[in-house]
């Protein structure tokens, strides 16, 4: 629906001379803005807030979920120095460009799947042996009669 409006407002040509500073840079969110704030006025103000909610709701779900990957391989005594280092992040994220934050994130979600990656490689030998126990016992009907007894 966003590009719908962006493509039917014609902002992502240049738009209207109001706007035109706007649509210069040619980002997501401002530009979703100007489209917007070219049909409704007041929308562009609703939308940063949504933004804002949306960004702080996944800082929150990413510190909680890095702190209790933190805890689980270091302890929960070290939990103040995970939090440290997520705040210091935080600090360093309003002063870099975003374009190098969201880089730096991908490089991280990276080095999550190598790991994950060696994981189901080494795995894949134990899983090829699970699925065709799996299937054997779908073929065979054991796990309906198992489903019956539950």
């Amino acid at each position: 629906m966003t590009a719908l409006v962006i493509i039917l407002t014609g902002v992502y040509n240049g738009g209207t001379s109001e706007l035109q500073l706007i649509i210069e840079a040619k980002q997501g969110a401002a530009l979703t803005s100007a489209a917007f704030g070219s049909v409704v006025s007041w929308f562009p103000t609703i939308l940063g807030f949504a933004i804002f909610m949306f960004a702080f709701s996944t800082m929150i779900s990413w510190s909680y979920y890095g702190e209790r990957a933190w805890v689980y391989l270091f302890g929960i005594k070290s939990s103040i120095i995970f939090k440290l280092i997520f705040l210091t992040f935080i600090i360093i994220a309003t002063v870099v460009d975003t374009g190098t934050m969201v880089d730096f994130s991908s490089i991280l979600f990276l080095a999550l799947a190598i790991p994950n990656i060696f994981g189901l490689i080494i795995m894949s030998g134990d899983v090829k042996i699970m699925l065709k126990d799996y299937l054997a016992k779908l073929k065979s009907g054991e796990l309906d009669r198992e489903a019956i007894r539950d």
